[in-house]
């Protein structure tokens, strides 16, 4: 169970930011998935750079949006450095803020955010398989991270380990992200073409193999510690 203030602090800022994209926009998956609207509503404020990690925040917790494109759009809107700095702030609250939530209501929560499917096919390795697999799972391209969050949350691991898994293991996607960013903007588009080739042959292979990555890995034995 998770000590009461940091459960406060969390609810406290998962209110503020839904509260907020629920007043936005009715459709927040319709909202996320239009670079136009996210930019012209992280415009529409004085201190912008609040509300995109704001919007990066919101983005892992309602873990069915897409990330990719607010990740795009902090490159655009800050450039590489800034880019990459605001969307860790944002992915590393929300990751945090997922995981203390289902820690904190168990499994039942994490059921209605995770499909059924989803949570069989990881908690195996976020019991048995320790924090280097799930580290493993957080930087191969194509795997779940928002769901991951949650399924971490009703593991044994504790808070601070998942904290460093989990802002690590996101952390060369997101500049990734915040550099083709920046490299549309500034209309580079040979820089844009080479990422974008690199990262669709890593996303596609991730993608169609990743099911045989984990059978490869529950195939093999856990390590057992032996006393001297």
């Amino acid at each position: 169970m998770t000590d009461r203030p940091a459960f406060r602090i969390a609810i406290l800022l998962l209110l503020v930011v839904l509260g907020a994209g629920l007043f936005i926009h009715y459709d927040l998956y319709s909202f996320f998935a239009d670079k136009n609207k996210v930019i012209a509503f992280i415009h529409s404020y004085p201190h912008d750079e609040i509300v995109f990690i704001s919007l990066q925040i919101m983005q892992v917790v309602a873990a069915p949006i897409p990330g990719e494109i607010t990740g795009l759009i902090g490159g655009y809107l800050y450039g590489p450095v800034l880019g990459t700095l605001y969307s860790t702030v944002g992915l590393t609250v929300g990751s945090w803020l997922a995981f203390i939530l289902a820690r904190y209501f168990g499994l039942s929560l994490v059921e209605k955010v995770v499909k059924p499917e989803t949570i069989q096919k990881y908690d195996y390795f976020m019991e048995h398989r320790g924090a280097f697999v799930s580290f493993l799972l957080f930087l191969i391209p194509g795997f779940p991270k928002d769901y991951l969050c949650y399924i971490m949350g009703v593991s044994h691991m504790k808070t601070w380990t998942f904290m460093v898994i989990s802002t690590v293991g996101r952390f060369f996607g997101t500049m990734l992200l915040s550099v083709s960013g920046s490299c549309a903007r500034n209309n580079q588009i040979t820089v844009l073409v080479i990422i974008a080739v690199v990262s669709g042959i890593f996303v596609i292979v991730a993608y169609f193999y990743r099911d045989k990555w984990l059978d490869m890995l529950k195939s093999k034995k856990p390590e057992v510690k032996t006393e001297d």
